[in-house]
């Protein structure tokens, strides 16, 4: 039961949603163009509606702030997580440069707690991670659960298809590539959705993530899926989504 709980609390926080993967449509956008958002979504784990995840990026000053929560619904509600992520970045012509990065299950335990700063001057991240002292090198691909979102929307939108980003994990980097598979129309609660599907790939991993993003919605997706050989594992589907 807690290693499904650990299971969910992550997948909700890289869900959350689970990677911002964007891509480019007929007439790319300038990165100047991003636009603060809300976004809902409804999280179906293993065929059952068990959450409600709420993204919002805000702007304010020379930052950006992309947050994400979960709120248990139907079965879930026979636990206690309600996961919880923040990640205040700033926008250079190199991309998105993570400031902090901040991340909790809800509940009353720090074992799944997360708090990162970054020192582009020192060139490190440090901090805590789900009780692991964090010390690494900053380098322009290194970003959180979070951030890593933002940086792919931010690259996609000035021009740029990234093909991979290394992703914090504890006192470790974890190196994801990105393939674009095709397009695909859906039907959602917003009518009907022109999408551009891309996976996601960690190294020798039998785990994929697939992300339907909208090109003339600022390319915020409007499904997430994750499998593991036929079998899906998650599915994140949009369920409003509000653009200054």
């Amino acid at each position: 039961m807690r290693r499904e709980a650990d299971a969910r609390t992550r997948a909700a926080r890289h869900a959350g949603t689970l990677g911002l993967v964007l891509a480019l449509a007929t007439l790319v956008a300038r990165a100047d163009e991003l636009k603060p958002f809300e976004a809902s979504y409804a999280w179906v784990w293993h065929g059952l509606t068990v959450a409600s995840t709420s993204v919002k990026l805000e702007h304010s000053g020379g930052t950006w702030s992309y947050s994400s929560k979960s709120e248990p619904r139907g079965i879930g509600r026979a636990f206690s997580e309600r996961p919880r992520q923040v990640s205040v970045v700033q926008i250079t012509p190199q991309g998105v440069h993570p400031l902090s990065y901040q991340a909790g299950d809800g509940t009353s335990s720090s074992k799944r707690t997360i708090d990162l700063k970054y020192d582009w001057s020192a060139g490190r991240v440090t901090g805590v991670y789900e009780q692991t002292a964090v010390d690494l090198p900053l380098t322009p691909e290194v970003q959180d659960d979070a951030s890593i979102q933002l940086a792919l929307m931010v690259a996609l939108l000035a021009g740029r298809v990234p093909d991979h980003f290394s992703l914090i994990d504890k006192n470790s980097v974890r190196e994801y590539r990105y393939a674009r598979e095709g397009e695909a129309t859906l039907d959602t609660p917003l009518g009907q959705v022109h999408t551009i599907v891309y996976r996601a790939q960690k190294a020798y991993s039998p785990r994929i993530t697939r992300f339907w993003c909208a090109p003339e919605r600022g390319y915020v997706p409007m499904k997430v899926e994750q499998t593991k050989g036929d079998d899906v594992q998650w599915t994140m589907r949009i369920q409003g989504l509000k653009r200054d």
